[in-house]
Order: structure tokens, then C-alpha cells, then sequence
């Protein structure tokens, strides 16, 4: 029987991981692995709604603004410092916690990525020429020929899913789906994994506060900041490239604010779609402290040696 558990959290955006994950991690007395994305960059902290510096004091966090936006960094390279991290903290915790809302990043740490390789900077340079030149259709239809597998289950609409995909390809001269349908590696830890979700009405209502929460902390004098980095993959990301096109006077800057709610809303219900197709995912609603603390506890004791 394998010693060790990681506990993984997932959900939507706004949904309220962080304070229930927090929870947890003092009650088991352990450390949590943030799980998303962008949260990783130091220079992106309020359009990301990273913990707050008094969540990041109750219980020690991992991969919280440990990147600059001008590192490349992706989810192959998550999975194999992940990995080197739980070794050392299994030697202090027999449980982790990991959370995020990051689907490609869990999944990399839970199943494995095959070894996706390192992009010269060359060909993404080329792949976003091409699509600054001639438009996202140009290289969406480019996919296709190249991947189709991949295009049956992806969000093509989403620029930075095509960006990967094709930069994959013409890295390796294989198409991205070949490298996320190996069989999954085993680990030398047990997973256990929650899904925290709300009322689609209610979590909508919380998404759009919070972006006004944002825009009143300075998520506005934050992209001022990052204009000269907007260029960067990091930095297309929902509340980012939206007042980026406010700063640039494409659009006003109401209607900006009104798209990252728009947008953020779109995110979460592909966050849940990319979810739901996990079936060892266990659900609640983030209110349901009791429910969720009975199943971990349950869990976790169950996958501790006799």
C-alpha cells in the first residue's frame, strides 16, 4: 500500500478553493501546491486573485509568484517540479494538498505529460507572426490539417490552445494529442480528489464582485504596468489582454471591465467541462464543510497503511 496521498482540489474560478483548501491543510496540519497557471507569475497578482498575504501566512504555499511572465513555462515542466517537491515534502506530511483550477497542470501531475518538449523561441515567434498577420482563423484551419484528434476535444477558439498545440508540432513533427493520450504514469502516491462547485447563478454573481473587487485593488494600474510585456503568452489571459485593449484605446474602458466578467463566466463553464470528465473527481458545494471534511478524512485514513 503507497505511504502517501495527495489531496487535490479542483473547480472553477471563484469558487473558493483557496479558503476551503486552507482549511483543510491546518486540520491536517500540511502544505498546500498551488495549481494554476498564471498564478505562478510574481508580476500578476491581482488580475490572477492569488492568495491574499494572510492566506499565504496560515499555511505554507508552492508555486505562488515563483516565475517572472518573461520565463517560459508550461505544464511538462510543472509536473516534473511538482513531482521533485512532493518527494521532500512526503518525508515531513503523509498528505498534501494541491489546488488549482489549472486542468492541464492537474492533470500533468495526477496522469503525466510525456516529456512535452521545450519550445525554441523561434518557432512561437513565427506561429504568432502568422497569427497577427492573417488572424486566428488562419492557424485554427492550420490545426486542423495538422491535429484534428486534437481539435474534437479542444477549445479552438482559444488562441493560446492552437499556440500549443501547433508549437508542439513544429517542435517535435508530432501532433500535440499524441502526447496526451499515453497511458497514464503511475505514481508513488495515492490521489485523492474533491470538486468544488457552486449554483451556476450564484458562482456567476461571485465572479462578476470579484472582478469589481479587482478593479477597485488596481488591476487597471497593473496592466499599465505589464503594456510593454502584453505580447507575452503569459499576459493572454482573461482581465489582462481585455484592459489591454482599453489601454490601447481599442475599447472603452466599461466595456473592457464588462468582458472580463464576460469572459471569466466562459472560463469557469470550460473549467467544469474539463473536469466532469473525470470520474474519480468527488463533488460539493464549497459550503458544505462538514460533507467535504468527513470525505477527506475518510479518504485519507482509508490510504494510510495498516
Amino acid at each position: 500500500m503507497k505511504e502517501n496521498t495527495l489531496l487535490v482540489i479542483v473547480g472553477p474560478t471563484a469558487v473558493g478553493k483557496t479558503s476551503v483548501a486552507i482549511e483543510i491543510a491546518q486540520h491536517l496540519g500540511t502544505e498546500i501546491i498551488s495549481c494554476d497557471s498564471r498564478q505562478v507569475y510574481r508580476e500578476m497578482r491581482i488580475g490572477t486573485a492569488r492568495p491574499s498575504d494572510e492566506q499565504l501566512t496560515q499555511i505554507k504555499h508552492h508555486f505562488i509568484a515563483c516565475k517572472s511572465v518573461y520565463d517560459y513555462y508550461n505544464a511538462s515542466m510543472f509536473e516534473i517540479e511538482v513531482l521533485e517537491l512532493l518527494q521532500k515534502i512526503f518525508k515531513i506530511h503523509n498528505t498534501v494538498l494541491m489546488v488549482g483550477g489549472s486542468g492541464l497542470y492537474i492533470d500533468a501531475v495526477c496522469k503525466g505529460i510525456d516529456d512535452l518538449p521545450t519550445i525554441e523561441p523561434e518557432i512561437r515567434e513565427n506561429i504568432l507572426k502568422r497569427y497577427n498577420e492573417n488572424g486566428i482563423e488562419s492557424i485554427r484551419q492550420e490545426l486542423l490539417k495538422i491535429d484534428p484528434e486534437y481539435c474534437r476535444n479542444a477549445d479552438i477558439r482559444n488562441p493560446k490552445r492552437i499556440f500549443k498545440a501547433l508549437e508542439v508540432f513544429y517542435m517535435t513533427g508530432k501532433p500535440y494529442s499524441t502526447f496526451l493520450t499515453k497511458p497514464q504514469k503511475e505514481r508513488n502516491f495515492n490521489i485523492v480528489k474533491i470538486g468544488l462547485n457552486r449554483e451556476r447563478k450564484e458562482l456567476y454573481n461571485i465572479i462578476d464582485k470579484r472582478v469589481d473587487m479587482m478593479m477597485k485593488e488596481g488591476l487597471l494600474e497593473e496592466v499599465k504596468g505589464l503594456v510593454n510585456a502584453h505580447h507575452l503568452n503569459a499576459l493572454n489571459t482573461v482581465g489582462y489582454k481585455e484592459l489591454f485593449d482599453y489601454v490601447d484605446g481599442s475599447i472603452e474602458l466599461q466595456e473592457a471591465i464588462n468582458l472580463i466578467k464576460q469572459n471569466t463566466r466562459r472560463y469557469a463553464k470550460r473549467q467544469i467541462t474539463w473536469f466532469n470528465r473525470d470520474k474519480e473527481i468527488k463533488w460539493f458545494n464549497p459550503e458544505d464543510k462538514k460533507e467535504i471534511f468527513d470525505f477527506v478524512l475518510q479518504n485519507i485514513l482509508k490510504q494510510k497503511p495498516r
